[in-house]
Protein backbone atom coordinates (compact mmCIF):
# COMPACT_ATOMS: atom_id res chain seq x y z
CA UNK A 1 0.00 0.00 0.00
CA UNK A 2 1.43 2.92 -1.02
CA UNK A 3 1.43 6.28 2.01
CA UNK A 4 -1.04 8.53 0.49
CA UNK A 5 -3.88 4.98 0.78
CA UNK A 6 -2.44 4.87 4.13
CA UNK A 7 -3.01 8.21 5.22
CA UNK A 8 -6.42 8.30 3.44
CA UNK A 9 -7.44 5.45 5.50
CA UNK A 10 -6.16 7.01 9.03
CA UNK A 11 -8.02 9.97 7.77
CA UNK A 12 -11.02 8.45 7.04
CA UNK A 13 -11.33 6.98 11.02
CA UNK A 14 -9.84 10.48 12.45
CA UNK A 15 -12.64 12.42 10.25
CA UNK A 16 -15.57 9.55 12.17
CA UNK A 17 -14.25 9.30 15.59
CA UNK A 18 -16.23 12.24 17.60
CA UNK A 19 -14.25 14.41 19.92
CA UNK A 20 -12.69 11.63 21.83
CA UNK A 21 -10.61 10.10 18.96
CA UNK A 22 -10.20 6.72 20.47
CA UNK A 23 -9.42 4.61 17.33
CA UNK A 24 -6.57 6.96 16.18
CA UNK A 25 -5.42 7.46 19.38
CA UNK A 26 -4.72 3.64 19.30
CA UNK A 27 -3.14 3.86 15.96
CA UNK A 28 -0.88 6.75 17.57
CA UNK A 29 0.01 4.20 19.93
CA UNK A 30 0.78 1.55 17.96
CA UNK A 31 3.15 3.41 15.47
CA UNK A 32 5.10 5.38 18.66
CA UNK A 33 5.31 1.70 20.28
CA UNK A 34 6.95 0.47 17.11
CA UNK A 35 8.88 3.77 16.82
CA UNK A 36 10.50 3.55 20.11
CA UNK A 37 10.10 -0.10 21.77
CA UNK A 38 10.60 -2.09 18.62
CA UNK A 39 8.86 -5.14 19.61
CA UNK A 40 5.57 -5.35 17.56
CA UNK A 41 5.38 -6.56 14.05
CA UNK A 42 2.61 -4.19 11.96
CA UNK A 43 2.00 -6.53 9.93
CA UNK A 44 1.50 -9.07 12.15
CA UNK A 45 -1.95 -8.30 14.23
CA UNK A 46 -1.91 -10.25 16.91
CA UNK A 47 1.54 -8.57 17.92
CA UNK A 48 -0.75 -5.42 19.14
CA UNK A 49 -4.37 -5.84 18.75
CA UNK A 50 -5.03 -6.32 22.44
CA UNK A 51 -2.19 -4.92 23.79
CA UNK A 52 -2.22 -1.47 22.21
CA UNK A 53 -6.09 -1.16 23.87
CA UNK A 54 -3.82 -0.87 27.18
CA UNK A 55 -1.31 2.19 25.60
CA UNK A 56 -4.54 4.20 24.38
CA UNK A 57 -6.05 3.96 27.47
CA UNK A 58 -3.12 4.96 29.51
CA UNK A 59 -3.28 8.38 27.25
CA UNK A 60 -7.03 8.57 27.14
CA UNK A 61 -7.17 8.48 30.76
CA UNK A 62 -4.85 11.04 30.89
CA UNK A 63 -5.66 13.96 28.97
CA UNK A 64 -9.74 12.71 28.57
CA UNK A 65 -9.82 10.92 32.13
CA UNK A 66 -12.29 8.24 30.61
CA UNK A 67 -11.53 5.02 28.55
CA UNK A 68 -13.36 3.93 25.62
CA UNK A 69 -16.69 1.27 26.82
CA UNK A 70 -17.24 0.09 23.73
CA UNK A 71 -17.64 -3.65 22.64
CA UNK A 72 -14.50 -5.62 21.63
CA UNK A 73 -15.92 -6.02 18.38
CA UNK A 74 -16.28 -2.24 17.85
CA UNK A 75 -13.23 -1.39 18.52
CA UNK A 76 -11.39 -3.96 16.78
CA UNK A 77 -12.94 -2.60 13.99
CA UNK A 78 -10.07 -0.22 13.63
CA UNK A 79 -8.30 -3.07 11.95
CA UNK A 80 -10.69 -3.74 9.64
CA UNK A 81 -10.60 -3.34 6.10
CA UNK A 82 -12.53 -0.62 5.77
CA UNK A 83 -10.45 1.44 8.41
CA UNK A 84 -6.74 0.70 9.37
CA UNK A 85 -5.20 -2.96 8.26
CA UNK A 86 -2.21 -4.16 9.21
CA UNK A 87 -1.11 -3.49 5.97
CA UNK A 88 -2.04 0.54 6.10
CA UNK A 89 -0.30 0.27 9.31
CA UNK A 90 2.42 -0.99 8.44
CA UNK A 91 2.93 1.44 5.43
CA UNK A 92 2.37 4.48 8.01
CA UNK A 93 5.07 2.91 10.40
CA UNK A 94 7.70 2.75 8.07
CA UNK A 95 7.20 6.75 7.44
CA UNK A 96 6.86 7.11 10.96
CA UNK A 97 9.87 5.57 12.31
CA UNK A 98 12.17 7.20 9.03
CA UNK A 99 10.80 10.87 10.03
CA UNK A 100 10.91 10.27 14.05
CA UNK A 101 7.71 10.17 15.01
CA UNK A 102 5.78 12.63 12.15
CA UNK A 103 2.38 9.92 11.85
CA UNK A 104 2.41 10.10 15.45
CA UNK A 105 2.69 14.24 15.43
CA UNK A 106 -0.53 13.87 12.94
CA UNK A 107 -2.72 12.54 15.11
CA UNK A 108 -2.07 14.36 18.28
CA UNK A 109 -2.31 17.90 16.11
CA UNK A 110 -5.73 16.38 15.04
CA UNK A 111 -6.56 15.31 18.58
CA UNK A 112 -5.53 18.85 19.55
CA UNK A 113 -7.67 20.68 17.11
CA UNK A 114 -10.51 18.54 18.02
CA UNK A 115 -10.15 19.60 21.62
CA UNK A 116 -10.11 23.56 20.29
CA UNK A 117 -12.88 23.07 18.41
CA UNK A 118 -15.21 21.85 21.39
CA UNK A 119 -13.22 25.01 23.35
CA UNK A 120 -15.29 27.42 21.32
CA UNK A 121 -18.36 25.75 22.08
CA UNK A 122 -17.63 25.61 26.08
CA UNK A 123 -16.37 29.57 25.71
CA UNK A 124 -19.64 30.08 24.20
CA UNK A 125 -21.55 29.89 27.90
CA UNK A 126 -19.01 31.39 29.30
CA UNK A 127 -19.61 34.57 27.12
CA UNK A 128 -23.20 34.42 27.08
CA UNK A 129 -25.42 35.01 30.10
CA UNK A 130 -28.97 34.42 30.51
CA UNK A 131 -30.01 37.53 28.12
CA UNK A 132 -28.03 36.38 25.03
CA UNK A 133 -27.45 32.29 25.45
CA UNK A 134 -29.60 31.45 22.60
CA UNK A 135 -30.17 27.50 22.30
CA UNK A 136 -30.25 27.02 18.52
CA UNK A 137 -27.32 29.52 17.98
CA UNK A 138 -25.19 26.80 20.29
CA UNK A 139 -26.48 24.21 18.84
CA UNK A 140 -25.32 25.37 15.13
CA UNK A 141 -22.10 25.43 16.72
CA UNK A 142 -22.46 21.87 16.22
CA UNK A 143 -24.20 21.42 13.34
CA UNK A 144 -21.54 23.34 11.22
CA UNK A 145 -18.28 22.33 12.97
CA UNK A 146 -17.69 18.90 10.92
CA UNK A 147 -15.34 18.05 14.23
CA UNK A 148 -17.97 18.58 16.10
CA UNK A 149 -20.94 17.12 14.71
CA UNK A 150 -20.20 13.62 15.79
CA UNK A 151 -20.76 14.69 19.42
CA UNK A 152 -24.58 16.20 19.08
CA UNK A 153 -26.13 13.38 20.28
CA UNK A 154 -24.24 13.73 23.28
CA UNK A 155 -25.27 17.72 23.36
CA UNK A 156 -28.65 17.20 23.18
CA UNK A 157 -28.46 14.95 26.31
CA UNK A 158 -26.36 17.70 27.80
CA UNK A 159 -28.92 20.54 27.06
CA UNK A 160 -32.11 18.73 27.35
CA UNK A 161 -30.74 17.37 31.51
CA UNK A 162 -29.35 21.06 32.69
CA UNK A 163 -33.00 21.96 31.72
CA UNK A 164 -35.31 19.11 33.13
CA UNK A 165 -32.53 18.72 36.19
CA UNK A 166 -32.45 22.06 36.89
CA UNK A 167 -36.25 22.91 36.52
CA UNK A 168 -36.75 20.11 38.66
CA UNK A 169 -34.14 21.18 41.22
CA UNK A 170 -36.02 25.08 41.27
CA UNK A 171 -39.66 23.50 41.95
CA UNK A 172 -38.28 21.65 45.07
CA UNK A 173 -40.64 18.51 44.34
CA UNK A 174 -40.40 15.51 46.53
CA UNK A 175 -41.26 12.13 46.22
CA UNK A 176 -42.29 9.43 48.61
CA UNK A 177 -42.42 6.26 49.32
CA UNK A 178 -44.48 4.29 51.69
CA UNK A 179 -45.52 1.06 52.80
CA UNK A 180 -49.24 -0.07 53.49
CA UNK A 181 -49.65 -0.72 57.38
CA UNK A 182 -51.27 -3.98 56.62
CA UNK A 183 -48.01 -5.33 55.42
CA UNK A 184 -46.08 -4.53 58.89
CA UNK A 185 -45.34 -8.28 59.54
CA UNK A 186 -43.73 -8.97 56.32
CA UNK A 187 -42.23 -5.34 56.45
CA UNK A 188 -40.21 -6.94 60.44
CA UNK A 189 -39.41 -10.12 58.55
CA UNK A 190 -37.39 -8.05 55.74
CA UNK A 191 -36.77 -5.16 58.07
CA UNK A 192 -32.54 -5.22 57.27
CA UNK A 193 -33.90 -5.68 53.48
CA UNK A 194 -36.40 -3.05 54.05
CA UNK A 195 -33.92 -0.23 55.87
CA UNK A 196 -30.82 -0.81 53.53
CA UNK A 197 -33.03 -0.41 49.81
CA UNK A 198 -36.10 1.14 50.74
CA UNK A 199 -34.75 3.27 53.38
CA UNK A 200 -37.97 2.37 55.11
CA UNK A 201 -38.46 0.78 58.78
CA UNK A 202 -41.38 -0.81 61.25
CA UNK A 203 -41.23 2.34 63.06
CA UNK A 204 -40.91 4.71 60.14
CA UNK A 205 -43.61 3.35 57.41
CA UNK A 206 -42.91 6.49 54.92
CA UNK A 207 -39.47 7.68 53.70
CA UNK A 208 -39.65 11.35 51.16
CA UNK A 209 -36.56 12.16 49.40
CA UNK A 210 -35.65 15.10 46.81
CA UNK A 211 -36.95 14.65 43.07
CA UNK A 212 -33.85 14.09 40.58
CA UNK A 213 -33.04 13.57 36.88
CA UNK A 214 -29.92 12.07 36.11
CA UNK A 215 -27.67 11.06 33.06
CA UNK A 216 -26.94 7.85 32.73
CA UNK A 217 -23.64 9.18 31.28
CA UNK A 218 -21.12 8.21 28.43
CA UNK A 219 -22.92 5.32 26.27
CA UNK A 220 -21.58 2.88 23.37
CA UNK A 221 -23.41 3.95 21.03
CA UNK A 222 -24.71 7.05 19.71
CA UNK A 223 -29.06 7.62 19.26
CA UNK A 224 -30.22 4.12 21.27
CA UNK A 225 -30.79 2.87 24.68
CA UNK A 226 -31.62 5.28 28.21
CA UNK A 227 -30.00 8.68 28.25
CA UNK A 228 -31.45 9.59 31.45
CA UNK A 229 -33.92 8.23 34.12
CA UNK A 230 -35.85 10.21 37.00
CA UNK A 231 -36.15 8.75 40.54
CA UNK A 232 -39.76 9.72 40.32
CA UNK A 233 -40.73 7.39 37.48
CA UNK A 234 -39.75 8.04 33.51
CA UNK A 235 -37.00 6.94 31.84
CA UNK A 236 -35.82 9.79 29.02
CA UNK A 237 -34.75 8.91 25.71
CA UNK A 238 -33.03 11.93 23.31
CA UNK A 239 -33.68 11.49 19.63
CA UNK A 240 -31.67 13.70 17.13
CA UNK A 241 -32.03 11.69 14.38
CA UNK A 242 -35.02 9.68 12.71
CA UNK A 243 -35.86 7.01 14.30
CA UNK A 244 -36.60 3.62 12.43
CA UNK A 245 -38.08 0.25 13.37
CA UNK A 246 -35.10 -1.36 14.26
CA UNK A 247 -33.93 1.53 16.90
CA UNK A 248 -37.67 1.81 18.25
CA UNK A 249 -37.39 -1.92 19.18
CA UNK A 250 -34.01 -1.35 20.75
CA UNK A 251 -35.37 1.51 23.13
CA UNK A 252 -38.48 -0.60 24.00
CA UNK A 253 -36.22 -3.87 24.65
CA UNK A 254 -33.45 -2.04 26.81
CA UNK A 255 -35.37 0.24 28.44
CA UNK A 256 -37.44 -1.24 30.86
CA UNK A 257 -39.34 1.72 32.33
CA UNK A 258 -43.61 1.52 31.49
CA UNK A 259 -42.96 5.87 31.48
CA UNK A 260 -40.70 6.91 28.75
CA UNK A 261 -40.01 10.99 28.03
CA UNK A 262 -38.82 11.27 23.96
CA UNK A 263 -37.54 14.28 23.15
CA UNK A 264 -37.42 15.17 19.15
CA UNK A 265 -37.10 17.24 16.36
CA UNK A 266 -40.13 18.20 15.49
CA UNK A 267 -40.26 17.14 12.04
CA UNK A 268 -39.89 13.61 13.68
CA UNK A 269 -42.22 13.85 16.37
CA UNK A 270 -45.44 12.68 13.70
CA UNK A 271 -43.41 9.38 12.56
CA UNK A 272 -42.38 8.48 16.35
CA UNK A 273 -46.02 8.72 17.09
CA UNK A 274 -47.06 6.97 14.48
CA UNK A 275 -44.52 4.51 14.92
CA UNK A 276 -44.80 3.49 18.06
CA UNK A 277 -48.56 3.40 17.68
CA UNK A 278 -48.47 0.82 14.87
CA UNK A 279 -45.94 -1.25 17.39
CA UNK A 280 -48.81 -1.28 20.23
CA UNK A 281 -45.99 0.52 22.14
CA UNK A 282 -47.92 3.73 23.16
CA UNK A 283 -48.80 2.89 26.50
CA UNK A 284 -45.03 2.81 27.41
CA UNK A 285 -44.69 6.34 26.08
CA UNK A 286 -45.17 8.83 28.87
CA UNK A 287 -44.63 12.14 26.52
CA UNK A 288 -42.52 13.66 23.61
CA UNK A 289 -41.29 16.53 23.74
CA UNK A 290 -40.49 18.15 20.36
CA UNK A 291 -37.29 20.60 19.51
CA UNK A 292 -39.87 23.87 20.19
CA UNK A 293 -40.84 23.07 22.72
CA UNK A 294 -37.40 23.08 24.37
CA UNK A 295 -36.97 26.24 22.53
CA UNK A 296 -39.54 27.50 24.49
CA UNK A 297 -38.85 26.52 28.05
CA UNK A 298 -34.89 27.81 27.36
CA UNK A 299 -36.80 30.88 26.60
CA UNK A 300 -38.74 31.35 29.65
CA UNK A 301 -35.64 29.75 31.85
CA UNK A 302 -33.14 32.27 30.32
CA UNK A 303 -35.58 35.28 30.12
CA UNK A 304 -38.99 34.73 31.76
CA UNK A 305 -40.51 35.44 34.85
CA UNK A 306 -38.09 33.16 36.77
CA UNK A 307 -35.28 33.41 34.82
CA UNK A 308 -32.80 35.49 37.85
CA UNK A 309 -33.12 32.43 39.51
CA UNK A 310 -32.68 29.44 36.72
CA UNK A 311 -31.15 31.39 34.44
CA UNK A 312 -27.16 31.28 35.81
CA UNK A 313 -28.07 27.79 36.95
CA UNK A 314 -28.68 26.60 33.49
CA UNK A 315 -25.89 27.78 31.87
CA UNK A 316 -23.71 26.75 34.24
CA UNK A 317 -24.68 23.34 34.28
CA UNK A 318 -24.80 23.20 30.40
CA UNK A 319 -20.97 24.18 31.43
CA UNK A 320 -20.15 21.87 33.74
CA UNK A 321 -21.88 19.03 31.73
CA UNK A 322 -19.41 19.64 28.69
CA UNK A 323 -16.39 20.06 30.85
CA UNK A 324 -17.83 16.33 31.98
CA UNK A 325 -18.73 14.82 29.33
CA UNK A 326 -15.50 16.31 27.07
CA UNK A 327 -13.12 16.59 29.83
CA UNK A 328 -10.59 19.51 28.27
CA UNK A 329 -7.21 18.46 28.45
CA UNK A 330 -5.03 20.73 30.50
CA UNK A 331 -3.10 22.24 27.57
CA UNK A 332 0.00 22.80 30.04
CA UNK A 333 -0.04 18.77 30.28
CA UNK A 334 -0.88 18.41 26.46
CA UNK A 335 2.10 20.08 25.31
CA UNK A 336 4.58 18.50 27.65
CA UNK A 337 3.40 15.28 26.56
CA UNK A 338 3.61 16.89 22.61
CA UNK A 339 7.31 18.19 23.51
CA UNK A 340 8.63 15.30 25.29
CA UNK A 341 7.90 12.80 22.52
CA UNK A 342 9.44 15.31 20.03
CA UNK A 343 6.04 16.25 17.97
CA UNK A 344 6.45 19.85 18.00
CA UNK A 345 9.58 19.67 15.56
CA UNK A 346 6.90 18.93 13.13
CA UNK A 347 4.29 21.55 13.79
Amino acid sequence: MDLNKAIESLDKIIKKSRVHLYKPIQIAEILHRDRVNQDIDPMDLETYRTKSKKWRDIVCLRFLGRVSTSSAKYQDDVFSETAVPPLAIATLSQENRKTGGRIEAYIYTKFKERYSQMSSALNYTKKHGRGTFNLLEFLDLFWKEPGLRRSIDKIYEIIVYSLFSVVVDELNVEIEVSIDPSKIGLLREFEVFAEKVICITPDSLSNRTKASINRVGVTNAADRGLDMWANFGPAIQIKHLSLDENIAHEIVSTVTSDKIVIVCKDSDKFSIESLFGQLGWMSRIQSIVSESELVSWYEKALRGSFSESIGPKLIKSISDEIVLEFPSSDDTDFMEFFNTRGYDKFL
